[in-house]
């Protein structure tokens, strides 16, 4: 019996040996910022853990939150819809780097409108969000709209009340098909509105528009589609009303010029039949100089993980994957990621 008892005992020592082997060789990460990206980057950390036993803990606090974090070193990344400048990526020895595309939808609740029936273009948007356009029975918008039945119901507009890259992206579309917004409100991560009532987070927007009879807001698509939400279609630079689907993304996506310095393409209004007019890549910003070795490594490969094996929840989630040749710039310019002199990729 005794016997028994050793063995049982030896049998129950090592197995939490190798428990507590196997947690400790599981790394984490952690990155704050955009919510535009969140629900892929949450799916991309449930696919990783078990994948490449890298464990990420991301907080959707924001662009504006995301990029102070990573500034003051608090996270192993940062993350922004909105890019940074050269001069701010040199002054905090940051590099830049897209991790996927994704698309803003207008979402309304207006009683008696279905999915994607109301027509919109970005003059009339910006009418809105100037607090010109008041009702959704206004003349410019039942033109705009024959056979919909339009009520007489205030518009309530919704905005981001945090430092949003989301928000970035929404203003510097309207500020290019709209003088006027351009002037008076122009483009930034955190603007003055002339109207409207702000939420934080695209979460916050969501259920804000959910909730508030006659709301109109701008959100990622996979928010739009996660919570049920009613959405538009949109002129798009040829002329076209197009609704939101990854064709209409994808045929957006194609116009990218990915050779401007640091990533930073612009995805806004551009050509084609069939683009959808408000695209946007979203970022990683990683110190050249990080603090730890090991997380700055865990962080690069957890990304290219995802180059390698997340499209397929990037696309069913609506989001936009990168092309390969971006995919693999992106890897040589990691090589600017360096302890001592010496570069953490491709790891050692």
């Amino acid at each position: 019996m005794s016997n028994r008892l050793l063995a049982l005992a030896a049998g129950l020592v090592a197995t939490i040996g190798l428990s507590m082997g196997a947690s400790a060789q599981q790394a984490t990460i952690t990155g704050a910022g955009a919510s535009f990206p969140n629900p892929l980057y949450q799916k991309w950390g449930e696919a990783a853990r078990s994948s490449i036993n890298v464990q990420l803990n991301y907080q959707s606090v924001g662009s504006g939150a995301g990029q102070a974090q990573i500034r003051n070193r608090t996270v192993d990344f940062g993350a922004s819809d909105a890019p940074m400048t050269a001069e701010q990526l040199q002054e905090h020895n940051l590099l830049q780097f897209p991790a996927t595309m994704g698309s803003l939808v207008a979402i309304v609740n207006i009683p008696g409108v279905e999915m994607n029936q109301m027509r919109l273009t970005g003059e009339l948007l910006a009418e809105i969000y100037l607090g010109k356009i008041t009702r959704w029975n206004d003349p410019k918008l039942v033109e705009m709209n024959p056979g919909v039945s339009l009520p007489n119901l205030a518009i309530a507009p919704v905005y981001r009340a945090d430092g949003s890259g989301t928000t970035f992206v929404w203003v510097s579309y309207l500020s290019t098909v709209s003088a006027e917004f351009k002037g008076r409100v122009g483009v930034g991560t955190s603007v003055r509105w002339p109207a409207g009532t702000g939420a934080r987070g695209n979460e916050g927007v969501a259920g804000t528009v959910r909730n508030v009879r006659g709301a109109i807001g701008y959100v990622e698509q996979a928010y739009a589609e996660q919570n049920h939400l009613t959405t538009t279609q949109l002129r798009n630079k040829a002329g076209n009303f197009v609704t939101p689907t990854p064709e209409a993304f994808q045929a957006a996506a194609a116009n990218a010029d990915w050779s401007v310095p640091n990533f930073a393409a612009s995805l806004v209004d551009t050509q084609g039949e069939k683009s959808w007019p408000i695209v946007s890549p979203t970022f990683i910003l990683l110190p050249r100089n990080p603090q730890d070795a090991t997380r700055a490594q865990n962080v690069m490969r957890f990304f290219d993980w995802a180059f390698r094996s997340g499209d397929q929840l990037a696309t069913q989630l609506d989001y936009i994957p990168l092309p390969e040749n971006v995919e693999n710039a992106i890897r040589a310019a990691w090589s600017q990621v360096q302890v001592d002199g010496r570069a953490l990729w491709p790891a050692q």
